[in-house]
């Protein structure tokens, strides 16, 4: 049986688009799932699109993602991947080999020539395209002169190939230009190098977007040119917005880097992308890069463009934060209270904060950022809260809390929450009346956690200071 062999083949164009990790996941899921080989390799034969450090941008994403490569140039590591630039001498050959073989044909038809026949054919209501004035002359360029090479194109009949998502599809040679397949400046372009490195690289399956179906007809053709067999190919539906729009970047966060920034963890941003177009055939929705490789199969890809739901997104971090010990949790918060500066937190205070919180955070940096009163005073309060809840008996209540609470030699949740049961029944008061104002005082808001356990967690000799700076401050109005 023919070893599987896939590969990931981005440009070095800037970020890197959810959309190019679908691809990468899939490609390395398939590879996986069959005991095969997952390659990358850059395609950065259009000089002028690459981004100065776009290939870091890349690496350093696939590693994040934990998608890692077999295989990489022999002078590299596996995240050396091979880079086409590297690689002319072998394209140029192809091409002109092809020329040899009455397959292509130098052009030397200059820009504004090219221009003129554009303009014409707009004009005319035609779709542009070369007019093949170079085809037939059998010109051999004299030495110096600018030339690309294009290739043969047939201009009748249609071409049939078969999808391993889509099935059999068909395109007429009609809407295929004689493409160029080698640059003035002597680099490849797309369709050439494409073609000869899945050759040599014995790659089987080329799995990629739709938006690539189109130029199925020339790989085609150059695969036949060249006598070689051509690996299988899947091509995956679009991501779209909710609106079934294109996802892009108008509309919000689309590349991997931004989504890290935010925090979502490695492993989500896997899970969601897996589920974009691919169902495990059951309810399941959580899913771990082992779970993915054992289950995943072309056959369960569908057509029809997959919704990015951001909800759906968010939804996944919680569970899979849910899903973490509490020891991974404060691995993974340690370093985010250290760079917030507070005062010295121990390793203690945390698990006891990653416990009470830990049903109620979408990412990480919640425990810090929504819930920062566990770190630091207060510096405002709900002024709405605070217009409901802090009456001329506020004040009374919470100096009682304080004077039963300082004496007491076992500050925890139990012993508060009865501190406050005792304190509203002897009042004849509802016990809101004192908690509500008592977890404003405290936190500055008035939702959160329990507010027992919170108490418990932050200790009296945090609470009483709190609940007393609020107090002097309802005393001076």
């Amino acid at each position: 049986m023919k070893l599987v062999r896939t590969r990931f083949a981005p440009s070095p164009t800037g970020f890197v688009h959810v959309g190019s990790l679908r691809t990468a996941l899939y490609n390395y899921l398939f590879a996986k799932h069959n005991n095969g080989d997952f390659i990358l390799r850059i395609e950065d034969t259009d000089q002028s699109r690459t981004v100065k450090g776009a290939i870091d941008n890349i690496i350093n994403a696939l590693s994040w993602a934990n998608i890692m490569p077999d295989e990489g140039p022999e002078i590299g590591g596996p995240y050396s991947p091979y880079l086409q630039s590297e690689r002319l001498p072998l394209y140029q050959k192809h091409a002109h080999q092809l020329v040899k073989e009455g397959k292509a044909y130098y052009c030397t038809c200059s820009p504004e020539r090219l221009e003129r026949v554009r303009e014409r054919q707009i004009a005319a209501k035609q779709p542009p395209s070369y007019d093949r004035h170079c085809r037939d002359i059998n010109l051999k360029p004299k030495e110096g002169e600018p030339y690309v090479i294009r290739m043969k194109v047939p201009r009748h009949g249609d071409v049939t190939f078969h999808d391993l998502i889509r099935g059999d599809v068909t395109i007429g040679y009609r809407t295929v230009d004689d493409q160029v397949i080698l640059k003035s400046d002597g680099f490849p372009t797309y369709h050439l190098a494409v073609v000869v490195d899945d050759h040599y690289m014995k790659i089987s399956h080329v799995i990629r977007g739709e938006e690539w179906i189109s130029s199925m007809p020339k790989h085609i053709l150059l695969y036949e040119y060249f006598g070689w067999e051509m690996p299988l190919h899947a091509h995956l539906p679009l991501l779209l917005n909710p609106d079934r729009s294109k996802l892009s970047k108008r509309q919000g966060d689309v590349a991997v880097e931004d989504f890290r920034a935010k925090g979502y963890l490695p492993q989500v941003l896997i899970n969601f992308v897996a589920l974009l177009g691919w169902n495990p055939g059951d309810t399941r929705e959580i899913f771990f890069m082992d779970d993915l490789i054992k289950e995943f199969t072309l056959k369960r890809v569908g057509k029809s463009g997959a919704i990015f739901d951001v909800d759906k997104l968010n939804w996944l971090n919680e569970q899979h934060i849910r899903l973490k010990s509490d020891e991974e949790l404060l691995a993974m918060l340690r370093p985010i209270v250290d760079e917030r500066e507070f005062s010295k937190v121990d390793d203690l205070y945390l698990l006891h904060v990653i416990q009470l919180l830990k049903e109620r955070v979408v990412f990480v940096h919640d425990f810090v950022d929504r819930y920062r009163y566990f770190f630091e005073d207060p510096t405002s309060y709900d002024e709405t809260a605070a217009a409901k809840w802090w009456t001329k008996e506020t004040t009374k209540q919470l100096h009682l809390f304080t004077d039963r609470c300082a004496p007491l030699p076992v500050f925890d949740a139990a012993m508060i929450e009865k501190v406050i049961r005792d304190q509203a029944a002897e009042q004849n008061i509802s016990a809101s009346k004192i908690i509500h104002p008592l977890r404003l005082a405290v936190s500055g808001v008035t939702v959160g956690p329990s507010l027992f356990h919170m108490l418990e967690i932050l200790g009296k000799e945090v609470v009483l200071p709190r609940v007393y700076k609020v107090v002097e401050l309802i005393e001076g109005f």
